[in-house]
């Protein structure tokens, strides 16, 4: 990711100061910059960003079971936010730290499901919450053989206790309009195969 004081590739943005206000997890900054409307007059604002790194996450399925295998584990951000109980099903992913996109969702996926990706395949990257969070997620698509599968769960030493979910892939479209999906990521996915995916209409 580009410094923010160097960047120069808006015209219409000048950066006058960034401030670090925490890096005890990831880094939270606070940006003060010049923009120019579109009507040409300035205004000084500000904005803060939380850099917690860039992601991946893959949605495994079965074409031939008409399944797809997802993860559940708590996620106290959603907890506190109303969620009934913090317990989010979500596809496998996590953060690319040193690695490459393909490199680390590889690693997460046999680390929280025990799947070992074969084939894989890139289906589109998203800015999650672009109005704070500078991360960018590369989402990709892979089959699993449920035969082939092993234990997953996570790292202990990290403290994840995931639990791994196959489910029928109209069930999981279902569970979009009940609220039992609630991951944007997933849903995207999930939504990827419904249209032009594995499981698109084939007439």
């Amino acid at each position: 990711m580009t410094s923010p004081t160097r960047l120069d590739r808006n015209p219409r943005v000048r950066i006058t100061d960034v401030e670090l206000l925490s890096s005890a997890w990831y880094v939270l900054r606070r940006t003060t910059f010049d923009y120019q409307h579109r009507d040409g007059h300035w205004t000084t604002e500000q904005r803060e960003t939380y850099d917690r790194g860039n992601g991946a996450t893959v949605l495994l399925y079965d074409r031939a079971g008409a399944t797809v295998l997802l993860t559940r584990q708590f996620r106290y951000p959603v907890y506190v936010n109303d969620h009934p109980d913090g317990m989010l099903l979500e596809t496998a992913a996590g953060l690319l730290d040193t690695d490459d996109a393909e490199t680390a969702i590889r690693r997460e996926a046999q680390e929280e499901t025990g799947v070992r990706i074969g084939e894989l395949e890139h289906v589109f990257d998203v800015y999650t919450s672009p109005g704070s969070v500078t991360e960018r997620l590369h989402c990709y698509a892979a089959p699993y053989d449920p035969a082939d599968r092993g234990t997953g769960g996570g790292l202990a030493e990290e403290g994840e206790d995931i639990e791994v979910v196959e489910l029928r892939f109209e069930d999981a479209m279902k569970m979009i309009g009940t609220g039992e999906i609630a991951d944007a990521k997933t849903i995207m996915l999930l939504q990827w195969a419904a249209l032009h995916g594995p499981f698109r209409p084939t007439s």
